[in-house]
């Protein structure tokens, strides 16, 4: 029998955090489901650690788009969950975007994303505005700005909208939502949690890390044009 959802990991050098990620998942309530990890070329730990408990396969062309469309085609589930490899699913997530595809209506979800480690109280704040205030606002204004590492879909209409723009080195979540929205409701549920690593603000600095958001965001809407390059923190 077919698995009712595929995850989809891109990854690259995460053998700090693949197996937490999978970990989260061999814990989920809802069992009926597939991982699909799509390595971009890893030098370390990851590919082993990662085919103890999912699907591996490796693309050789660099970028998040490119490699979530890879395990998007072959993935044999009418729901597709894209995640990162740093983050961290709560057990019931799966079975809480299966309930809420039961609605016809909806094509696309996503939930709050909440910092993994222990952090400062402004970044712990920083986090609730973007997640409960800033995309949960976007969803219901017809603006959805849903974030790839909790972005649940469903296959066909993923397939409908040409999957991510494999040109888009970021903001290619944010584009597939706008054209999402296209073709059918897009929900924000807030129990829908998942935690992500806050390693790239560590390594940015508060400043830096939304002011990046911030211009970008601001390049797509004006110009079409988000940035091209995204640091490594790895």
């Amino acid at each position: 029998m077919n698995p009712e959802i595929s995850v989809i990991i891109p990854a690259l050098n995460e053998e700090r955090y693949i197996g937490h990620a999978i970990k989260g998942l061999t814990s989920q309530t809802f069992k009926n489901f597939e991982t699909i990890v799509v390595d971009g070329g890893s030098i370390d730990n990851t590919v082993k650690i990662a085919k103890k408990h999912a699907k591996v396969i490796v693309q050789k062309k660099p970028g998040a788009a490119i490699a979530r469309n890879s395990g998007a085609r072959i993935a044999r589930g009418r729901l597709l969950l894209f995640l990162d490899a740093d983050t961290w699913p709560s057990p019931h997530l799966l079975e809480i975007y299966r309930k809420i595809f039961a609605n016809g209506k909806v094509v696309a979800a996503t939930g709050p994303v909440f910092p993994l480690e222990k952090v400062r109280a402004d970044v712990s704040a920083g986090y609730f505005f973007v997640s409960m205030i800033f995309v949960k606002a976007s969803v219901l204004l017809s603006r959805p700005c849903i974030v790839g590492s909790n972005f649940a879909v469903r296959k066909d209409a993923f397939v409908k909208a040409g999957g991510f723009n494999p040109k888009m080195i970021t903001y290619e979540d944010w584009d597939l939502s706008l054209r999402l929205k296209k073709i059918g409701r897009i929900k924000f549920v807030n129990n829908a949690e998942v935690k992500t690593s806050v390693r790239r603000i560590n390594a940015w600095g508060v400043a830096g890390f939304f002011a990046f958001y911030v211009n970008n965001m601001a390049r797509y809407t004006f110009f079409k044009k988000p940035r091209r390059e995204y640091r490594q923190i790895r």
